[in-house]
This record gives C-alpha cells, structure tokens and sequence, in this order.
C-alpha cells in the first residue's frame, strides 16, 4: 500500500468511499495544483455521504460530477480527497459524531472549525494546495480562520451548486480555501473566468466594536496591524454597532432554519437517530420554526440591506474580525459551544444575509494560535478582495 492511501486512514479527515484521485482533464492555469473536495460535492459513479453514514447508504450513486470539480481539472488542477464534512453541512465546529473531530494542525488542542472542517485540515497539513468547501453561515469562513489560512466566500449566486448537495439554498455557496493569497486569487480567475483585477486606493470602513471587544491580546494585535493598514489604504469607521450586528444571528438563524427543515424535517423524523445531537437538536429546533417568524426575519433582513447598501455606497469594502476569539478548544462543553456560535453568527451574517463575498485573510498570529479578519464587498466584486488580499499577503 503506498503510502498516499496510507494517509487515508484519518476518517476524521478523509472519507472512505472516495474517490480520492480525479486526474486533469487538460493543462491550464492550475498545472499541478492538487485539491480536495468536500463530501457534499458529487463525483459520477460514487456516493455522496454528507458526513452521515446512514445518508450515504441509502442515496444512490451521483449521475453526474459537480460543475466546479470539472471546471478545475479542465483548468490543470487534480482532486488528491474526497474529505469529511460535519453533518449535513449544519454546524460550524468541526465535531463529527461518526467519525471524529480533525485535528487542527496548527493548534491540535483547539477545534478545526466546520463544516468544511476536512478541506481546511487537510490543506493546513500540506496535502493539497487548495481545497472546495460551501458556505452557508460561514462554513468556509470559519474554518479557515482556525486553521491560519485565506478563503472566499463569493457572492451568492454567482457561481454554480449543480452536483453539490444543499443545505439552505438561499444562503449556500461553494468557497475555496489556500495556504496563500495567490492560490486563492488563482482559482478564483479560474472559477469565475476572468483576469486578475486591482484595486487603487480603497476606503476600508472598519466595524470598530467588533474590534474593541476582542480579547485583550487580539485588540492589541489588531491595532498594530490597523497603523499599517492606515498607512496603505483609507479607513474610516462603520457605521454599525456590534449589538446591531448580534441581532442578524437570530434572523439569520431563522431564515436558514426555515429552509432546512423544508428540506431535512422529513428525513430526520424517520431517521430519528441518525444524526449527532447537537446537529439532531438544531434540526427538531428549525421544524418549529414558525411564518411569522420567518416573515419578521424577512423585514429585519431587508432593513439590514438597506444599511449595508448605505455603507457600500460611500465606502468600498468593510472590514471585520471574522470571529470573536481563538477558536475554541477541543474540550468546550456543549453550552459554551452555544454561546460561542450565537456570537460568531453575528458576524458571518452580515454577508451571509447580504450574498456578499467575503475573504478571510489569516494575518495576524498570537502565540502560535491563528486568528484573522475579514472584508467584505459588495455583490460581485469578488475579484477585487482576491486582489486585495493578495496586496495585504504582501503587506
């Protein structure tokens, strides 16, 4: 056995059923670049587990191979794994009941982040150059925040989830992740078929609060970092209060809850243990879910956009911490967990009810323990973040 097949042994990572190798198709921009993919995207012939083994055995081979997965191997890159999600795509923790929760290589005590949780542990330990993952409420934002690495989230709708399967289609995306802003940019030329952009001199308007109530170490970390940022670009500060934006948790919450149970509530009744608890419980939480609820959600959202909206049209991107601490450690109790996610979702909500892309930049390192921030621009201008973080890749 060689040993690449040997390294397929960690199920928390990789998935048994593969398939793990999916040469080329043709040369292109990414010639040997290597890649996994996230257990949601379908390979013809092959299953599509969804991080849940009693999913995988009922559903039948996929008939055809996701659109991006192909767009890529035409473009010269090869797909090296097939990688472990959290079930159904429905957290953001990492924590997989039937197989285990990856270890974070840069910090092994801390959790890798989900759902996209196999994709960014396996291109932190060096075994792809970039990785495919979705994001709905900031599963490939997260993930690459706990593990030290770039990603997008692009704008919503703007590129194709036929071959992955959904969890809220209102909100779901496909993302990618990289060690290095060139790999991101690189992929996302490809992807969205279009050449490298610039951007001069752009007004950053910074979400203040957010910053001001990190933890004591972060806060000042960021205000080292934002002297150099001041002196490259125009900051200016936002125009939105931290318990604003920890109000658009629970609208975000319900909007996609809603969705889910409309997809999941049938499945889960008849296959009542079938899933963890944690994931269990949040799906029984989305079935009660009322239209009332849904429809204030809906203003509240609509109210938000209009905000946002205000803000891109003095200012080109803003600019956010993309979590509120470290990632938590392995041994969080499930409350703290809770909690940690109500706070978190708050922020990835902001793009999240916007579909506005979102690039997570891993610059910033407290003894050895990867944190980040976040900008984010108005739909569609996707290629302009790449670019930006590539010039503060370099900052």
């Amino acid at each position: 056995m060689s040993l690449w097949f040997l390294k397929m042994d960690d199920y928390s990572v990789y998935c048994a059923h593969g398939p793990h190798q999916l040469d080329s198709l043709a040369h292109g921009p990414l010639d040997g670049l290597r890649f996994v993919y996230k257990d949601l995207y379908d390979v013809a012939g092959f299953k599509t587990g969804a991080g849940n083994p009693s999913w995988f055995l009922e559903h039948a081979p996929a008939s055809y191979t996701a659109a991006l997965i192909e767009q890529l191997r035409y473009a010269g890159a090869m797909a090296v794994g097939r990688v472990q999600t959290d079930e159904l795509a429905y957290s953001l923790n990492g924590c997989n009941a039937h197989f285990g929760t990856p270890i974070n290589p840069l910090t092994p005590d801390r959790l890798p982040g989900g759902s996209s949780s196999g994709s960014a542990v396996a291109v932190a330990k060096g075994d792809a150059e970039f990785a495919l993952g979705t994001d709905t409420g900031g599963s490939i934002r997260i993930p690459a925040a706990y593990n030290g690495l770039y990603s997008l989230r692009p704008t919503h709708g703007r590129l194709p989830m036929a071959g992955i399967l959904p969890l809220a289609p209102r909100f779901d995306t496909p993302g990618w992740l990289s060690r290095d802003a060139k790999t991101l940019e690189q992929v996302g030329s490809v992807l969205f078929g279009l050449a490298r952009a610039y951007v001069n001199s752009p007004s950053l308007a910074v979400v203040e609060p957010l910053f001001a109530r990190l933890p004591r170490p972060l806060a000042r970390l960021w205000q080292s970092f934002f002297k150099r940022l001041t002196n490259q670009f125009k900051t200016v500060a936002a125009p939105f209060s931290a318990t604003q934006i920890d109000d658009l948790s629970g609208v975000f919450q319900t909007l996609q809850g809603r969705q889910i149970a409309s997809l999941y509530h049938h499945w889960h009744q008849s296959h009542p243990d079938a899933l963890g608890k944690d994931i269990a419980q949040r799906l029984s939480w989305a079935a009660t879910l009322s239209t009332s609820e849904q429809q204030d959600a809906e203003q509240k959202r609509q109210q938000w956009l209009s905000q946002l909206q205000d803000c891109f049209a003095h200012h080109d991107f803003v600019v956010i911490p993309t979590t509120p601490d470290f990632a938590p450690l392995r041994t969080t109790d499930a409350l703290a967990l809770g909690e940690f996610r109500m706070r978190l979702m708050g922020m990835t909500a902001m793009a999240g009810l916007a579909g506005c892309p979102q690039v997570h930049l891993p610059l910033l390192e407290c003894e050895g323990v990867a944190f980040g921030f976040s900008i984010i621009g108005p739909r569609d201008s996707d290629m302009q973040l790449l670019a930006l973080a590539r010039h503060l890749g370099q900052l």
